[in-house]
């Protein structure tokens, strides 16, 4: 299991070049790839998404890519700029009677009297090094996603713990509560019966067992506590897969908040409630973690 949070970097050289590349990566529902390329490397933008896209299976990726060129430069000169610049400057001299000739530092420090000139395409040397160095970012980046998700997996872990120590607790409950409920009624029936000073009268024991029965199939929970379970040893094996699991965990943790749910709804005792919120609130926080497993 892996999270969807980490970084990596690569570099590469080659004859008069060097290339550098930065991977960022945050949780998202989906694979989202933002590029920050030079002008001149529009040529390599399908080859990093497609090997992005064969390490990668979800999260927002924001990937930097710079190429810094060390051979030797030529400069052009703008030459409409440079001819029009001193026009201007012997028209002022005219003009105002001034002395002096335009001076070549102040030619060179015109903005855009010269420009660098330089090949747009970038070599095949250049694109084989975008690649090593991307590769080279996305192993360091896997490794951290790894390391991230290990961390992760181990407090989830200790959570589902929590979670399977309440279940236990709302099956002893459970085992008596017909017997309680049953009790309950009698003893109640009873109390209004003295408290409107009727006369206690045996009372129809076939009515009671149906009054009971029928809250014994609202409140039944066997269903619930077997599906609760299940869920939680889908998630543990959901924990140890190599591959994507953060929406295959997502679902069960919907799953496992339903049956929680419904436990809640059906229950009258105290016990089994607290039990059945505190399922919720490790659900919860898992969750949490969830939005951040690939």
């Amino acid at each position: 299991m892996k999270s969807m949070t980490g970084f990596g970097r690569g570099a590469a050289a080659g004859a008069g070049f060097g290339v550098a590349v930065d991977l960022k990566t945050v949780n998202n529902r989906f694979l989202d790839v933002h590029l920050r390329l030079g002008a001149d490397m529009a040529s390599v933008e399908t080859l990093i998404r497609r090997r992005i896209g064969e390490q990668l299976s979800r999260g927002r990726v924001d990937v930097s890519v710079s190429l810094d060129r060390t051979d030797e430069v030529a400069y052009e000169i703008n030459r409409p700029l440079v001819t029009g610049f001193i026009a201007a400057m012997r028209e002022l001299q005219q003009e105002f009677s001034l002395t002096g000739e335009p001076d070549v530092n102040v030619l060179a420090r015109l903005p855009g009297a010269m420009q660098p000139v330089r090949n747009g395409n970038l070599s095949e040397e250049m694109i084989a090094a975008v690649g090593q160095a991307l590769d080279e970012a996305l192993v360091e980046l896997n490794r951290m996603r790894e390391q991230e998700g290990a961390a992760l997996a181990a407090e989830m872990r200790g959570r589902l713990d929590s979670i399977e120590k309440q279940i236990p607790i709302i099956e002893a409950v459970a085992v008596g509560m017909v017997e309680n409920y049953r009790a309950r009624l009698q003893r109640r029936i009873s109390e209004l019966l003295a408290r409107d000073g009727l006369e206690i009268v045996e009372l129809d024991q076939g009515r009671l067992a149906q009054e009971v029965a029928y809250l014994a199939d609202r409140s039944d929970i066997t269903e619930e506590l077997v599906r609760l379970r299940s869920h939680v040893q889908q998630f543990r094996a959901g924990l140890d897969s190599a591959g994507e699991a953060g929406k295959r965990l997502d679902f069960l943790l919907q799953e496992l908040n339903r049956e929680a749910n419904t436990v809640l709804s059906k229950s009258t005792d105290l016990a089994i409630k607290e039990a059945a919120l505190s399922i919720k609130a490790e659900a919860e926080k898992l969750r949490e973690q969830v939005q951040n497993v690939e």
